[in-house]
Formats: structure tokens, sequence, C-alpha cells
């Protein structure tokens, strides 16, 4: 049996959906980092901690975009 990776996985989130996050972590960039069942969700302009309403923008194989409402 050959075990699929999970990027072919459903996602948690799709376009357009809007979302409750808590800001976990900011990455290098500065984008902040908050997880949907372990999918991660990058928010531009936000810092850690904060717990915002997300608009999800992009869904990629292994992360999606968000935007704060």
């Amino acid at each position: 049996m050959r075990i699929r990776p999970n990027y072919f996985m459903p996602k948690p989130v799709k376009v357009g959906d809007v979302i409750d996050v808590k800001i976990e972590a900011v990455a290098q960039k500065g984008d902040g980092i908050a997880k949907v069942d372990g999918f991660v969700v990058f928010v531009k302009g936000v810092k850690e901690g904060d717990q915002l309403k997300v608009k999800i923008s992009e869904v990629k194989a292994r992360f999606a975009i968000g935007e704060p409402v």
C-alpha cells in the first residue's frame, strides 16, 4: 500500500472561508502564523497572540493565506 503525502489530503479551509484564529508565532518575513487542524494559515499585519477573524484568500498544498476581516 502506498501512503499519500499530506498535501493531497482535503484542506480544513477553502477560499472565502471566514474563520477565528489565534496567531501562534510570526514567520521570518513578518507574517503571522495560525493553525487550523494543524494546517498553517499565514496572515499579514498581525502579531503573536492576536485573536481575530480571517478571510481565506488562497489555499496552497501545504498552507493557506488569510487576511484580517
